[in-house]
């Protein structure tokens, strides 16, 4: 008889594929039940009426709609001053007011404004001193204040109004208004009681706490404003005849509370659907969908293209020339909040480039012309509607596909949208002379000329592109698609004939096919996608990897990259087999050690390229102790970098034991020497009696150190790795004491050392020895500079405003010498005067620094055990 049971092993793997694909899970199937109910809600609504109601709508309707709008966004930005008020930080207001504004747009459009309008808000914040805590701290203020306030306005409103939810609810009007009354006195006498007492309240792992109570009304006053304004937005243009504003507003708040919960971006399906089954009956639906798609131009879609027009215009200016002539160059307190909004283009292309990609796939679903508008006869006409049609679907799908490789800053993918752009503009005049279309195309292909300067990328567009995410994504164009065509001919009864009529007048034949080429693209794109034999990018330390690792190490300057060749260690390869990054995995970082190695020309695609393939396995790219060579490369590609220590270079031409800074070192070599300690240099291959002799003094070292033999960033002992190197020996009368292996790339005038073990029992005064001794003969030997590594957390410092890893540092450099001694190190290094160049560990802007060092120390003690233990 046999037990089964699920392993730990199993067990996990099935929580880590749950946690990576639960929430796209979910979000797709809230997001199919969403586009379900909305069709069912919208069959019995004409699409013809619906479209004449957009169209219809008189300009004084649609300006007192931008107002509103207007007033909104200035509430919005308000949430951020109200929160850097609370955070006690000083940022200029016209900083506030144009940063707010762009988060904001952006972050509505995006529909997960907590995550996109913080990624721009970091990159505006930061540049005015603040850092990624404080900015994830406005974000944190501001989604809890907008969800606080939400509740209280929706509130408020059923009080005033309960019978607005009658439609959608089970509860008389009655009940909705006690049971709202008691949710109110409840939520706000607890608020009220935190922000007075200053007290916190835990609830399990959770604290809840609240700002003094200026801030708490203010907030309240805030959130009111723009709830209002949103909602007053959608109430002008809602048909007269429909509820009042007090019951527009109740339903508004439910809906979006609703479409906020759902976590599908922008709510899109959610929202409308709860608003269009809380409407009474007798209001005309077709007028209310009009609405609905009205709110979402005027509240979301013109501000995000306002905004990117604000920023593709200040980038012009800032490139120089015409613009900068023409409107001057930008205000300089403005600089760095444009520069740093520009890290954010390629994914605010990217998402220009998707809805206009949707947007003419649901044109080509629309029926051009009303059937007796034109002759069927016409042929020419025919032909000019099905092409335009047919294109319009075609082009729509291709930018789906190019936003992808813009949002990786790609420049075949920049290059070929505004192509797409421009003959999508032909196609809209093919359509029946679609000229609003057409001059909406046009508009979007010049918002992005100015930014063809941050598409620099020459990579393949089909690659890590196939992800859960671009699956999902194809899943619900696809639903939404379905369910859009349906809703535009549901009046059409189905026949064979649909797939064959061809005339001007045959509108749903034409969309039928237009619909069944976008899917058809979408799907065989992603199935090529899935085909394709993956590509080795990444090796396993065999020897052929290490033998072209060791080609390119040979051809660079920094000795680290040596430490490539110890086998432990990944190789991400370029597709010319030119340069690598070397790394590990752990967690879910993947860690990269030190600079990328081959030529600078390689290292910013490769870069890219491994950063894509990170996070295609569901990671994220971590680059450690990186020098400040790449810095523009890290800043540009979104990374936040945190000085980890210094690395102490000595010199060569200014090194000399002579003088009196050096006179103590000078005595106790000398006395050392007269001791009988000797010291060579032997050339690899080594002899195994003397790996076997170096093998005894390195396990008594590691026999008197705490935790097992590290690895990752230094060498293990390795006959294989040590046999790639020259070794520094010391010996007194014949025997070994001590040894080094020497990082010395062929073409490089700068040294290194890696791994430097000695027996115990000859410990004083060895490492001073050796290291003298190493570095006369580097500089006999014609090398420029010797570096003796790095001083880990040295050189940081905590000043008032400097970043909690900054603090966190410096408070474990001066106290944690119960696990290392940091300032030991740094103060023996130090005595050879050397030059002290920062190191670096370049991360993701909304990774903490503290998880990414977690990681690291993991990787370099081999586990947990490896820090405290054996």
């Amino acid at each position: 008889m046999t037990e089964t049971s699920s392993t730990p092993a199993t067990t996990s793997a099935f929580a880590r594929w749950m946690r990576n694909l639960g929430p796209v899970i979910l979000g797709l199937a809230l997001f199919g039940m969403g586009v379900f109910a909305l069709y069912r809600l919208l069959k019995p609504v004409d699409p013809h009426d619906v479209l004449a109601q957009v169209k219809a709508m008189p300009w004084p309707v649609f300006a007192k709609a931008v107002a509103a709008t207007a007033l909104g966004y200035v509430a919005l930005i308000g949430y951020d001053w109200s929160a850097l008020r609370y955070l006690g930080k000083q940022v200029p207001l016209r900083i506030v007011a144009i940063g707010g504004f762009l988060g904001y747009s952006f972050g509505n459009t995006v529909g997960v404004s907590v995550i996109s309008g913080g990624a721009v808000r970091y990159r505006i914040y930061s540049a005015f001193g603040l850092n990624a805590f404080e900015v994830a701290a406005v974000s944190t203020f501001v989604a809890l204040a907008f969800g606080f306030g939400i509740t209280v306005v929706g509130l408020g409103a059923m009080i005033l109004h309960p019978g607005a939810l009658a439609p959608i609810s089970p509860l008389p009007p009655g009940q909705i208004r006690l049971w709202a009354t008691v949710v109110l006195l409840a939520l706000l006498a607890l608020m009220l009681w935190l922000s007075f007492t200053g007290k916190v309240l835990r609830i399990r792992r959770y604290e809840i706490s609240a700002p003094r109570p200026a801030i708490v009304f203010g907030q309240l006053a805030l959130t009111l404003v723009d709830t209002a304004m949103a909602a007053l937005t959608l109430y002008i243009l809602l048909p007269a005849g429909g509820p009042d504003y007090i019951s527009v507003l109740a339903l508004f708040s439910v809906a979006l509370a609703a479409g906020v919960l759902s976590h599908v971006p922008g709510g899109v399906g959610v929202f409308e659907t709860v608003f269009l089954a809380g409407m009474p009956p007798g209001v005309p639906l077709h007028q209310v969908a009009a609405a609905l798609v009205l709110y979402r131009v005027i509240y979301y879609l013109l501000p995000f293209l306002i905004s990117l027009a604000i920023v593709a215009l200040n980038e012009a200016r800032l490139a120089g020339g015409a613009a900068a002539r023409l409107l001057g160059d930008v205000p300089e307190q403005l600089q760095p909040l444009f520069r740093s909004v520009l890290v954010s283009v390629p994914g605010l292309v990217a998402i220009l480039a998707f809805g206009v990609g949707v947007y003419l796939i649901l044109m080509s679903l629309i029926p051009s012309v009303r059937p007796d508008e034109i002759d069927p006869n016409d042929l020419l006409a025919a032909i000019l509607l099905e092409g335009g049609t047919i294109l319009s679907a075609a082009l729509g799908t291709v930018l789906l596909i190019l936003s992808q490789g813009l949002a990786r800053r790609i420049s075949g993918a920049f290059w070929l949208t505004e192509v797409a752009l421009l003959s999508a503009v032909v196609a809209s005049l093919l359509n029946h002379l679609d000229v609003e279309s057409a001059l909406l195309l046009l508009t979007a292909a010049l918002i992005l000329w100015p930014f063809r300067r941050d598409f620099y990328r020459s990579a393949k567009l089909t690659h890590a592109v196939l992800t859960p995410s671009w699956i999902a994504l194809v899943v619900a164009i696809l639903l939404a698609v379905t369910a859009f065509f349906f809703f535009m001919h549901a009046a059409t009864p189905y026949s064979e004939g649909l797939w064959t009529g061809f005339s001007g007048a045959e509108n749903t034949p034409r969309a039928l096919r237009a619909g069944l080429l976008a899917s058809a693209l979408l799907v065989f794109f992603t199935l090529y996608l899935a085909l394709q034999p993956a590509q080795a990018h990444s090796h396993v330390p065999d020897a052929e990897g290490l033998a072209t690792a060791a080609l390119i190490v040979d051809a660079q300057e920094d000795p680290l990259a040596c430490l490539a060749l110890t086998g432990d260690k990944a190789l991400y390869l370029d597709d010319q087999g030119q340069a690598f990054i070397m790394y590990a995995a752990q967690g879910k970082s993947w860690v990269a050690y030190t600079d990328p190695v081959g030529p600078a020309a390689a290292i910013p695609a490769l870069a890219w390229a491994f950063a894509d393939e990170a996070y295609t396995a569901n990671c994220r790219p971590v680059f450690y102790e990186v020098s400040n060579r790449y810095l523009p490369l890290w800043i540009e590609m979104g990374y936040s970098l945190h000085k980890i220590g210094e690395e102490a270079v000595v010199d060569l031409a200014e090194f000399s034991l002579a003088g009196s800074k050096f006179k103590t070192m000078r005595a106790a070599h000398n006395k050392a020497q007269k001791e009988g300690l000797d010291f060579s240099v032997l050339a690899p291959p080594h002899a195994p009696e003397l790996i076997a002799e170096l093998r005894e003094i390195s396990d008594a070292w590691l026999g008197s150190k705490a935790g097992r033999e590290k690895g990752f960033s230094v060498g293990r002992f390795d006959a294989e790795y040590l046999n790639r190197f020259s070794l520094g020996i010391v010996r007194r009368d014949g025997r070994v004491l001590a040894f080094a292996n020497i990082l010395w790339p062929a073409d490089s005038r700068r040294v290194s050392i890696d791994l430097m073990r000695y027996r115990p029992e000859a410990a004083s005064g060895m490492m001073e020895f050796l290291f003298i001794a190493l570095i006369g003969h580097a500089r006999d030997a014609g090398a420029a500079s010797f570096s003796l590594g790095m001083a880990p957390l040295a050189g940081i410092e905590a000043r008032r405003g400097a970043r909690l890893w900054n603090r966190f540092g410096v408070l474990i450099f001066r106290h944690g010498g119960a696990f290392y001694n940091f300032a030991g190190l740094r103060a023996f290094k130090q005595k050879f005067q050397p030059r002290w160049e920062p190191r670096f560990i370049a991360i993701p802007g909304n990774l903490s620094p503290l998880v990414a060092m977690k990681d690291v120390a993991l990787l370099i003690a081999g586990g947990a055990k490896g820090i405290i233990g054996k």
